[in-house]
């Protein structure tokens, strides 16, 4: 086939018109620095999104990022140098990182097939295994809901404290509750390519105003209420730019239009694999995903490469990428523990079998039908 016209991406922002009118709000009131108006407005704005599912209340700090917002999460949540944390596997690095930031040892936790995120049997293992274990990280893949009921259960009864990286899962749903309330501590990215964007940034989510307090403290240098310049502790200059908060609040009134188109490109490319030994990403019925991308799998006994159908993509102008490599996989972290209740790990078998493909929901019909055929034609 001949490459198409222009590039179809993975997945880019879309803007909307009220993103621009909260930045010029910013500058008319020349309030462009760290925190400020419109970090507390979307902060209250995100709250009252969440608690849409009957939660409680959430006490929620605007970051630069949502590697800041996990980092302040595991530092709240106690970790210190040898704790071991049992983190979610089949993620990207961000997840995991922050554990070693403070010093701690990830032991990473295969994954289910029903919804590809962190198998409650697998982490009964890792506790029989590691019972002084006190965290638990878990993220939501390519914004399907996890177990969580299983999940909290088991948190619950070995006493543990749940840390819920919803970065890909801001909208999804699971049993009629939002992604991002369920953890004692809680994460929101808001990177170029997720659902709603403000152009980098993310939001933790606390259960209590005490320990959000703590983290803002950190967030701003940990520095001292001091004439002069005073700190106790470490800090980090981990805040939002009340501009970059406008962005969010703005794109904030389009999320649950984003999280539909998303959707209707997940239907399009179920409709036209349904024939095909393809498999998409799959999600349990009491969950709404929010469908952040769509992915699908080979079944085994075809021999297609997904890297082969990356390839081919690429060669044609449309973006492709390979399914997260797991954590456990990947040469930084080796000779950390992995633990499945598998005889064969799950996600290296997904890794191997799988590919994300074009969600971008400004892609057109057309567009889409284009990526359909030229992966139709590897079978």
């Amino acid at each position: 086939m001949k490459p198409y016209p222009h590039k179809i991406p993975l997945a880019t922002p879309t803007m909307h018109e009220e993103e621009m009118a909260y930045i010029q709000d910013a500058f008319d009131r020349n309030w462009i620095a760290p925190l400020g108006f419109n970090c507390d407005g979307f902060e209250h704005e995100m709250n009252i999104y969440l608690n849409r599912g009957g939660n409680g209340q959430f006490h929620a700090l605007c970051l630069n990022a949502g590697t800041a917002a996990l980092h302040l999460a595991v530092k709240l949540a106690g970790v210190r140098r040898g704790d071991v944390v049992l983190c979610s596997d089949m993620t990207f690095a961000a997840t995991v990182n922050p554990v070693s930031y403070e010093g701690g040892v990830q032991v990473f936790i295969d994954s289910e097939r029903e919804t590809w995120n962190m198998d409650p049997r697998a982490l009964e293992l890792a506790f029989e295994k590691y019972p002084d274990a006190k965290v638990v990280m878990l993220a939501h893949l390519y914004g399907t809901p996890a177990k969580m009921d299983e999940i909290k259960e088991i948190c619950r009864r070995h006493n543990a404290v749940l840390i819920e990286d919803a970065a890909e899962a801001l909208a999804s749903e699971y049993r009629e509750e939002k992604c991002g309330t369920f953890g004692k501590y809680n994460v929101l990215s808001f990177n170029g390519n997720k659902i709603i964007t403000t152009s980098g940034g993310g939001m933790l989510l606390c259960d209590n105003e005490d320990d959000r307090r703590k983290a803002l403290f950190w967030a701003t240098q940990a520095r001292e209420p001091a004439l002069w310049y005073q700190h106790n502790e470490i800090g980090y200059n981990y805040r939002m730019s009340n501009v970059v908060a406008g962005i969010g609040r703005g794109q904030l009134k389009h999320l649950e239009e984003h999280r539909d188109r998303k959707e209707v490109i997940y239907r399009r490319y179920e409709k036209a694999f349904a024939n095909l030994p393809i498999a998409m990403n799959p999600y349990l019925p009491d969950s709404k995903p929010n469908f952040w991308l769509s992915c699908m799998t080979v079944e085994e006994d075809v021999r297609v490469d997904p890297m082969d159908i990356i390839r081919k993509l690429a060669e044609c102008n449309v973006e492709a990428r390979p399914i997260w490599k797991p954590m456990h996989m990947q040469p930084v972290f080796e000779g950390f523990d992995f633990i499945t209740a598998e005889k064969t790990p799950i996600n290296e078998d997904i890794f191997n079998r799988g590919l994300c493909l074009p969600s971008d929901i400004k892609m057109t019909e057309e567009e889409q039908r284009y990526v359909i055929e030229i992966i139709r034609s590897f079978f």
